[in-house]
């Protein structure tokens, strides 16, 4: 029986008791992770669906390469073959924001380039000594518009180095506004813009890095009524984003319009990057058809990440998108770079297009936008869905724990959360564990369970309510929800 190494990632090391990798006897890749699975069962619903066969928003690499350009679970293994799972990451806060009713600016035509002045040209001198490069690059990046989606982590080390590099137009699309928890890694703003829009304090500080840019604001939410009208009118799309809807629209968009999508993501101390461009090779969908359920990968906001880690991957895009531009060196195409942080150390996957793909392949079904929370199985904003679990509200919490019978209260998150604020008297039992703890739930009357902003509590709530209980609630808005109306001498984090 050949011995083969399963590399487990960072997502899913909480549910294979931390481990990063398990030395497996098997024939086949299926069988190595269904090996893998017997030895941590709770992989096996992050893994596998109902159906028994890998979930589409896992993919799986043997030495490499991607399965379904062999035999998929069926692939035979050799001694000292690595599996590599890889399940799609959205590296952000959740997708559900406040939205500000605010004004697109549009792209107007692109002027005849004038001949660059002296101190054009003592800017980018150091441009210029390149082959590579030149004049004739340099105008060319003079000439050229990247459309960041996300100003946040990953799209602030972006564009400043975008900015820096001469890139002549840079649209941005967020409408959010600064806070404080942003400052730790999204290095385009100042303590000063707390709670300004994010796009106000972006254009600034870029203008002022190079008053040569001309920065676009999309201050409004990226969706299928126009994305292919914004995409359409750049060079590059360079994917930002925090969740799985825009992720998808981004790539979509980019596939139909036709304009290369620079992808990036990261989760805790991994990322993730790569270039997809449908003309030349695998889009996004290729790679993960389709997306994990939302309760099932924890953002940033929940997850956490390391500071740096957005930084290494957005220069790693920005490097990407000016090698697009400039028409030199090889693009991330049919590639996905990893990184590990922890590790320092690269690594690089082939991929490769799918010849059943619905958006980019010869026999494409999708041909045009589609409803994405509902393909995500995400609630556009202020709706509901089938999956809601009763909840509680803050104020109705505080009186029901100062009554005669209060509900037991559980605290779902994880050990280096309770350490920034904590609601006193409650008990811990990490979401991924409270099955295991059943039969102490059993005896309380009533049950509260909480995270931070109440994503985790609720897929808590249903965990507990499938296995037969009637009498729990989920406190709407977390912990913050609790700081922000009950208890202010605690942060919001």
């Amino acid at each position: 029986m050949p011995k083969v190494t399963v590399r487990i990632p960072t997502p899913l090391r909480s549910f294979a008791a931390g481990e990063k990798e398990r030395a497996i006897d098997a024939p086949t890749v299926g069988a190595a992770i269904r090996s893998l699975c017997d030895v941590h069962p709770g992989l096996r619903r992050h893994l596998f669906g109902a159906d028994d066969r890998l979930r589409n928003f896992v993919s799986v690499f043997l030495n490499d390469d991607d399965i379904r350009n062999h035999e998929r679970e069926a692939t035979p293994l050799t001694d000292g073959d690595v599996v590599a799972i890889v399940p799609a990451i959205a590296g952000g806060a959740p997708a559900a924001r406040r939205n500000r009713s605010a004004r697109s600016t549009r792209t107007a035509a692109r002027p005849v380039e004038p001949p660059m002045g002296v101190d054009e040209l003592r800017r980018y001198s150091r441009h210029l000594l390149l082959p590579e490069v030149g004049l004739a690059g340099q105008r060319k990046l003079r000439g050229a518009r990247v459309l960041i989606v996300g100003a946040g982590g990953l799209g602030s080390p972006a564009a400043l180095y975008l900015a820096a590099a001469g890139v002549g137009t840079i649209g941005l699309v967020d409408f959010d506004a600064v806070d404080a928890s942003n400052l730790q890694r999204q290095v385009l703003y100042a303590t000063s813009d707390v709670g300004r829009p994010k796009l106000a304090a972006a254009a600034e500080r870029l203008e002022g890095l190079n008053p040569g840019v001309r920065v676009v604001r999309h201050e409004h939410r990226l969706d299928r009524s126009n994305a292919l009208e914004i995409v359409k009118a750049y060079d590059v799309v360079m994917d930002g984003t925090d969740n799985f809807p825009t992720r998808y629209l981004v790539n979509d968009a980019s596939v139909l319009t036709g304009v290369p999508n620079v992808y990036g993501s990261i989760y805790r101390f991994e990322g993730q990057v790569s270039v997809f461009d449908a003309r030349r090779g695998p889009c996004y969908r290729c790679l993960y058809p389709e997306p994990p359920p939302p309760d099932l990968v924890p953002s940033c906001a929940e997850a956490g990440v390391l500071g740096v880690l957005p930084g290494v991957v957005g220069i790693l895009q920005a490097t990407e998108a000016l090698k697009i531009l400039l028409g030199v060196g090889e693009p991330l195409v049919g590639r996905l770079l990893l990184y590990d942080a922890l590790a320092m150390r690269f690594r690089e996957l082939t991929l490769r297009k799918d010849p059943r793909c619905v958006l980019c392949s010869p026999h494409a079904t999708q041909k045009g936008l589609i409803d994405y929370p509902a393909f995500c199985g995400v609630p556009a904003p202020g709706e509901a869905t089938e999956r809601d679990v009763p909840e509680i509200l803050p104020e109705e919490l505080r009186a029901a724990l100062a009554s005669n019978e209060p509900p037991l209260l559980v605290d779902v998150r994880e050990p280096e959360e309770r350490a920034i604020s904590r609601i006193a008297g409650s008990v811990d039992i990490p979401n991924a564990e409270i099955a295991e703890h059943v039969d102490d739930l059993t005896r309380a009357r009533s049950i509260v369970l909480f995270c931070r902003s109440g994503s985790r509590s609720a897929d808590a709530a249903r965990t507990l309510i499938e296995l037969g209980f009637s009498n729990v609630r989920s406190l709407k808005g977390g912990i913050n929800a609790w700081v922000t109306t009950v208890d202010r001498s605690m942060p919001v984090y």
